[in-house]
């Protein structure tokens, strides 16, 4: 294993350098072409405009997903967040074996009189009942990680690009949840069996009531919990919208604050996934297969927050985050393995059909 990985390291080496030597040369050349450009040429002043936008509004830094370490001024935060974390991975694993209760729920329906087939709906129901008022109380969990993330990463004096590069370890945090954030809606969208389960819940738990008998899986979940509950998962992207309105309730909390201290620390979060993405010498730099689709997640992800945040979004010409280059780069990728990305920014975000919106970017997502 050992003598398999040094062999390996000049490869990876050899790698890296010809990715950087491609790009420079690139940069080689559009200087050379702006030397034989006339000085007041509109060619070489849009070529030198558009150089300039690219250094200027999208930083370049390499944000180590893969291997990130709190420092010791993130530990207090990293480890607050890092414990609701740590049963992310247990709760994706439960709602990808989620199966339903549909036939025993049909079996009851059709047979409203057979007392046997009624409890057996129930008792198969109840369970899995108890499973989703798990999820939901990790929502919530998750949306007061993500407040602490958010204090944390755009805290006065330093700005969003500061911060992300700082305190890499807390960026990765905000990551995962991101990330955790959209695998958990693409499972639940997929899985019509949720509410119906929760729905036959209810209407049982009703049914009784009017019959004056209380059921014993009333104490865990009650009438106030159903209420909320029933609202969280009649969210197409149930985890998506809770963390949409917590970002947007730690906007309007933290009046000091100004909203572009956060829109910028998602904006700049999505241009740097972007330029990782595109870009020869960062991706090189990734040693897990995974990590090309965990940063394609994350860059969609703080776009539909920013979207939902920003008052005008992020379609805009006016907006920090170039939707022309994130959709073009998950265009590159295998389709089987975008889609759902795709179809995230097609429906989940605030401002894809407004007026304000190019025509350009509509097509492209078409």
């Amino acid at each position: 294993m050992g003598k398999k990985l040094k062999q390996s390291q000049p490869a990876v080496f050899s790698m890296c350098m010809l990715c950087i030597f491609m790009r420079v040369a690139r940069f080689c050349v559009l200087y050379a072409f702006c030397c034989f450009l006339p000085s007041r040429s509109p060619a070489m002043g849009n070529l030198i405009k558009v150089l300039g936008k690219d250094l200027e509004n999208c930083p370049h830094f390499f944000l180590d997903f893969e291997n990130a370490q709190p420092t010791e001024a993130e530990t207090a935060v990293w480890n607050q967040v890092s414990a609701v974390l740590e049963e992310a991975h247990g709760i994706l694993a439960e709602l990808q074996s989620y199966n339903g209760a549909g036939q025993e729920i049909r079996e009851a329906i059709q047979n409203p009189g057979d007392l046997a087939l009624q409890e057996k709906a129930w008792n198969a129901v109840c369970p899995l009942v108890a499973k989703l008022k798990r999820f939901y109380e990790f929502s919530l969990r998750l949306e007061n990680a993500l407040r602490s993330l958010l204090e944390a990463l755009t805290s006065p004096p330093y700005a969003p690009m500061q911060h992300l590069e700082r305190e890499q370890a807390l960026a990765k945090q905000f990551a995962e949840i991101l990330h955790f954030t959209l695998s958990f809606d693409e499972l639940k969208m997929t899985n019509p069996a949720i509410q119906n389960d929760f729905s036959y819940y209810r209407r049982t738990i009703s049914r009784n009531r009017l019959n004056n008998q209380q059921l014993e899986a009333e104490n865990e979940v009650n009438n106030e919990m159903a209420n909320r509950m029933s609202l969280f998962y009649a969210e197409a992207t149930p985890m998506l919208k809770t963390l949409s309105n917590a970002t947007t309730k730690f906007v309007s909390e933290n009046k000091t604050l100004p909203i572009e201290d956060t829109t910028d620390c998602l904006s700049t979060m999505a241009c740097v996934c972007r330029v990782m993405l595109e870009t020869p010498e960062y991706r090189c730099r990734f040693t897990n297969t995974d990590t090309m689709l965990f940063c394609m997640r994350v860059m969609v992800g703080v776009i539909i927050l920013y979207d939902h945040v920003h008052p005008v979004g992020a379609f805009a010409k006016t907006s920090k985050i170039d939707m022309k280059g994130c959709i073009k780069v998950l265009k590159e990728q295998p389709s089987n393995s975008v889609e759902g990305l795709l179809n995230a920014l097609r429906y989940t975000t605030r401002h894809l059909n407004d007026d304000s919106t190019s025509k350009q970017i509509r097509a492209l997502l078409q």
